[in-house]
């Protein structure tokens, strides 16, 4: 380390503290040339994304994990692996994109389960079943029951089997206009 003050190549440590934070290291340092005194700090600098844990633990962003977890989801449904590496790339971009290296799993569970949501429903169901890691049928019931609700709020009512349009009668029975 370069004295700030005099530029010499040596100095030595004369303290070391952990930060505040837990992850950083902070250290006064002093030249051996013209004895200043000055202080640095370390973090770690990772150059791939981290994930912090629900246990605290930190590892490093496995996008192989994730697509894993969203290929289980969309197993057996309509859904082709293009796709999938379409969504997995998405969350990854917008992670890194956040401009921070460590982020929470949620995170990550929560930026996948939003695009599932939109990709396909029972995927969506399975997945967030297992991200949210539901304990109860009734967790499982009020998540079916947000899906279905956002569902029919986005139709025009023509899942609604009990919908009638311009052209139908209320019993059921096709009316032409073009006859009249």
């Amino acid at each position: 380390m370069d004295c700030p003050d005099c530029g010499h190549d040596r100095t030595s440590v004369v303290d070391t503290r952990t930060g505040e934070d837990g992850a950083t290291v902070r250290r006064r340092r002093e030249c051996q040339r013209c004895s200043f005194r000055f202080t640095t700090y370390e973090r770690p600098e990772w150059e791939t994304l981290q994930v912090k844990k629900r246990d605290g633990r930190i590892e490093p962003f496995d996008r192989g994990k994730l697509r894993a977890g969203v290929e289980r989801a969309v197993e057996k449904r309509p859904v082709d692996a293009a796709t999938v590496e379409s969504l997995v790339e998405a969350v990854e971009r917008e992670l890194a994109g956040r401009g921070t290296r460590i982020v929470s799993s949620s995170l990550v569970g929560e930026l996948a389960s939003d695009r599932l949501r939109d990709l396909d429903s029972v995927a969506y169901i399975r997945f967030v079943s297992v991200y949210e890691a539901f304990s109860d049928p009734e967790e499982f019931l009020d998540e079916l029951d947000r899906v279905l609700d956002d569902r029919f709020e986005r139709s025009d009512g023509s899942d609604d089997p009990d919908a009638t349009t311009d052209d139908d009668s209320p019993d059921g029975t096709h009316t032409d206009d073009a006859d009249d």
